[in-house]
């Protein structure tokens, strides 16, 4: 007689018994917005090349209910992926020392803020001044 335990077929959705894996899926999920979101914006770019009339049908769309919703919630989903990417980041990443000393989880968070911070703000004012 064989000793062999048999194969268990894990259960479906297993991994919404686990709120980390939840929060993984979750995450990762938003890249489907992202996504969609370039799509968009490559056949507003086709859009554009296609002359005046086909750009102004495009502007027209993405004014609608339906196109301000969807890019409510993608950006929705673009902050929740920043937000918890910045705090798993520090974890996955060896070990930062500094004079001898490990760096604190918290300051490494902070730092990707601040310097995520300061990139908005330097191509925001690209953006307006230009």
């Amino acid at each position: 007689m064989s000793t062999r335990k048999p194969y268990v077929r894990p259960m479906a959705g297993w991994w919404l018994k686990n709120p980390v894996y939840v929060r993984y899926i979750l995450r990762e999920s938003t890249a489907v917005f992202v996504g969609i979101y370039a799509v968009i914006l490559l056949v507003g770019l086709l859009r554009l090349s296609s002359g005046e009339a086909a750009w102004n049908n495009w502007l027209i769309a993405m004014q609608s209910p339906g196109a301000i919703l969807f890019h409510v919630v993608a950006m929705g989903a673009a902050v929740y992926h920043s937000v918890t990417w910045f705090s798993v980041a520090p974890k996955v990443m060896p070990p930062l020392m500094f004079n001898g000393e490990k760096v604190p989880v918290a300051k490494i968070v902070a730092g990707q803020y601040i310097f995520a911070g300061i990139i908005y703000l330097v191509l925001l004012g690209l953006i307006l001044w230009g």
